[in-house]
């Protein structure tokens, strides 16, 4: 059993985990930067580090500080949440080599799932249908150029390491492919000091369905259902719902078979996610897997009532699944809206400052993961996100109203926050309809700054 726990990570999602820990019991340890001394996740734990300067490369992103803070603390377990080292198999390996428990699937299970490339190859033989593309990495322009041809514009040129759209451009002549090729390179190697890049037939207009798993270290694998997250810019998601608009119980039981494939392909543990792009005639291809706790979780909870965090400590205590596939059922709907402190007007730019006034919402089927309060400082050192606002209702209308309802509520003064945004995004009939693609944002977006305009006018 696990003891106690050392959350490698800030914000809501640190206080997320924290509380997941203090429901079964177990202690917890807080790491913090300078600039996050007094953050709730410091103040909500049983024990907490300072482990370095606000900048993360010198904090959140230090390994060695961040297990010597686990060792003085007599933590046996750490839990990386998302985002800095939680895709890190060094990281694991580490954890791991110091006698302690990592809460997620393997380090081989994150290399072989978080090299995209290579991920690709395993979907392939596991039988799981992939996006038309390069035979492994391209070493030139010149390559891509040859394999574009035999394959036909579009294309997508993709990095195989790291993610959040990094690495990652649109060809539609060979003009473009070259340009592309450099510059998603040198992005790619940039972010994350592997610029090796692959070809992939563009799917245009697809929708960005995702499926959650949970698998134990006896085998026992299920999917949770699936989330739309096609309302995105710069492929960081916006706007998440469960289920999605487009997935019928049949494609459901198809998409979620092709995920449970690939997990046990690869023995997978833990909780992830297995990320599709859904065309408009109904094929489905794998894109990639992500090996952690997503940001837009509390959706698929919401509607299954299963607190993933939980069973990812439970399982990396040992602990088998306690639930079959047959017993899992989707109650009503769900919707998450990230609040981030950006201005949508200024093509989404991080707006940092104090924040002088906050009110969160509630009544029925509200829920709000948030780290902020009145008077807390948003620093332009870590990630924009202050909040995720997650609306139930028994069925897509209700939800919809509810999170209208939740929004309009929502109080942040002091800065600039995406809450206008969507506010128009859920009057705008497109969304209302559940017609969103990953374009969504791109044809729509004229629209909704002029009706934030109006608004604000």
């Amino acid at each position: 059993m696990i003891r106690k726990v050392l959350v490698a990570n800030r914000g809501e999602i640190a206080l997320r985990i924290m509380r997941a820990c203090r429901e079964i019991g177990v202690a917890t340890v807080a790491v913090h930067s300078t600039a996050d001394a007094d953050a709730l996740h410091v103040k909500f734990a049983d024990e907490s580090v300072c482990v370095g300067p606000q900048l993360a490369a010198h904090s959140y992103l230090n390994v060695s500080r961040i297990v010597s803070a686990a060792e003085i603390t007599g933590a046996d377990a750490i839990h990386p949440g998302y985002g800095f080292l939680a895709e890190n198999a060094e990281f694991a390996e580490i954890v791991q080599a110091c006698d302690m428990t990592w809460i997620g699937p393997s380090p081989a299970i994150i290399r072989s799932m978080g090299d995209k490339n290579t991920a690709r190859q395993t979907a392939m033989a596991a039988g799981v249908p992939v996006v038309p593309g390069s035979d492994g990495l391209l070493a030139t322009a010149d390559e891509a150029a040859r394999v574009a041809a035999g394959m036909g514009y579009p294309v997508m040129v993709k990095a195989t390491a790291g993610g959040g759209g990094k690495g990652m451009r649109p060809a539609h002549n060979e003009e473009e492919l070259r340009m592309a090729f450099v510059t998603a390179s040198a992005e790619a190697e940039a972010a994350f000091k592997n610029g090796a890049l692959y070809l992939e037939k563009l799917v245009e207009r697809p929708r960005h369905v995702e499926f959650q798993v949970l698998g134990d270290q006896y085998g026992n694998v299920v999917h949770l259902g699936e989330r739309d997250c096609s309302v995105q810019r710069r492929h960081q998601k916006l706007i998440e719902e469960a289920p999605s608009p487009a997935v019928t119980p049949d494609l459901r039981a198809r998409m979620g078979g092709a995920a449970i494939k690939l997990c046990k392909a690869v023995n997978y543990t833990s909780a992830g996610t297995v990320e599709f792009l859904l065309a408009a005639n109904g094929d489905f291809y794998f894109m990639e897997m992500n090996t952690r706790i997503q940001v837009e979780h509390p959706v698929t909870e919401m509607v299954t009532g299963i607190d993933l965090v939980k069973q990812q400590i439970l399982i990396a205590g040992g602990a088998a699944l306690e639930l079959n596939q047959d017993q899992l059922q989707l109650r009503g709907h769900a919707i998450e809206c990230r609040i981030n402190a950006e201005d949508p007007a200024r093509n989404f730019a991080p707006c940092p400052g104090r924040i002088l006034a906050f009110h969160p919402p509630g009544g029925p089927g509200v829920r709000l993961d948030t780290h902020i309060y009145t008077d807390y400082v948003v620093g332009p050192h870590y990630d924009s996100l202050l909040a995720k606002l997650i609306c139930h209702g028994k069925d897509r209308d209700e939800a919809l109203a509810r999170m209208r309802r939740a929004l309009s509520e929502m109080v942040i003064e002091g800065i600039p926050t995406v809450i206008p945004f969507h506010l128009q995004v859920l009057d705008d009939p497109v969304f209302r309809r559940g017609e969103a693609t990953t374009h969504y944002l791109e044809d729509r977006m004229g629209d909704l700054r002029e009706a934030m305009a109006g608004t604000q006018a």
